[in-house]
């Protein structure tokens, strides 16, 4: 198993909890993407919104590709996933700023591409946001140039979007960065099937992770194209009882009515306690991060994480808090 961190460019991940003690500053992100590479953390996925989703849209987020490029010069072995959405970026300006921090890195730079999902976000901004199947109809033209200009000398391409002659990317990569990328409708499987590298899923039980991998390695294997990696976000709480990691759980859970992003939200809270518990507890924590139940004594987490490779799963993608202090302690009594 690999293991990745999401860089906690919001501030943290808990919607509950105002204050994490990890500041999406960038003295806070050099600190713990350094400290992580030497404790035994593989990659970190650098999230890319310019609204706070977490702690509330008027709140620090920093951004994604300034920060990749930043932390390319001060890190030796993370793998840099940093997330992209093809309505904010073109392709061949990406392509080139993308080529030029993975030369910064030393061959270091993956690509998490994103098909946009929040329309609030850009027509704050003023873009382009595409209906569903559009989105990935963008998503695969946007990957043909980018592949396009890491391939040729000269490229040039006339699609429904993007137009380019003899358009140049110098200097090229030092490796063609892995594209991961996620997404659960038919649309988004068949674009990563054909078009990307790795699948990236949200938080999920094993049997629930086991089926989707085995559904997207035959999606794969139709391409004749070589197998895919699969990564999964995960929240995880160590400790060194069962009973302290479940009142950290309620802690993290109990919802609280003056949070920013709390909003009408308890008015959707409807159905059976279970469904009202899932329901609390998806709000909590982002990214359907508690469904894994990384949660409770080490050798309980190590044998969850050695459940979900056997399903098939390669990385994972942790969220804690505060982040610097519990990835220290999953690195020692889990990863090491």
């Amino acid at each position: 198993m690999r293991y990745g961190f999401w860089t906690p460019v919001f501030g943290g991940w808990l919607r509950n909890i105002p204050d994490e003690h990890m500041a999406a500053t960038w003295d806070y992100t050099k600190t713990l993407c350094q400290r992580a590479e030497k404790i035994g953390y593989d990659l970190t996925l650098v999230a890319e919104l310019n609204l706070n989703d977490i702690k509330g849209t008027d709140q620090p987020a920093l951004d994604a590709w300034s920060t990749a490029a930043a932390l390319a010069a001060v890190t030796d072995t993370l793998e840099l996933m940093v997330a992209v959405r093809p309505n904010f970026h073109h392709p061949a300006l990406l392509a080139k700023q993308a080529a030029n921090i993975d030369n910064i890195s030393g061959g270091r730079l993956a690509l998490n591409v994103v098909s946009s999902w929040w329309a609030e976000e850009a027509t704050s901004y003023g873009l382009q946001f595409d209906q569903h199947d559009d989105r990935y109809g963008r998503t695969s033209e946007w990957l043909d140039v980018v592949d396009g200009l890491w391939r040729e000398p000269k490229f040039n391409h006339d699609g429904q979007r993007y137009q380019l002659k003899d358009a140049i990317c110098e200097p090229k990569p030092v490796r063609k960065p892995v594209v991961y990328a996620g997404g659960e409708s038919e649309a988004a499987k068949t674009l990563i099937a054909n078009q990307c590298d790795a699948y990236v899923m949200h938080g999920d039980t094993v049997e629930v992770i086991a089926e989707k991998i085995a559904d997207m390695r035959a999606r794969r294997a139709a391409t004749g194209k070589p197998a895919m990696t699969f990564g999964m976000a995960a929240y995880a709480i160590v400790r060194d009882t069962e009973e302290e990691a479940r009142e950290e759980v309620a802690r993290i859970t109990t919802l609280d009515p003056n949070a920013p992003g709390f909003g009408n939200y308890d008015q959707w809270l409807s159905g059976t306690q279970l469904e009202r518990e899932m329901k609390i507890a998806e709000y909590s924590v982002s990214n359907r991060g508690l469904r894994p139940n990384l949660i409770g004594t080490p050798a309980q987490i190590r044998e969850r994480v050695a459940a979900y490779e056997a399903a098939g799963l390669n990385l994972l993608l942790l969220q804690m808090s505060p982040q610097y202090e519990e990835m220290e302690r999953f690195a020692a009594e889990v990863i090491n």
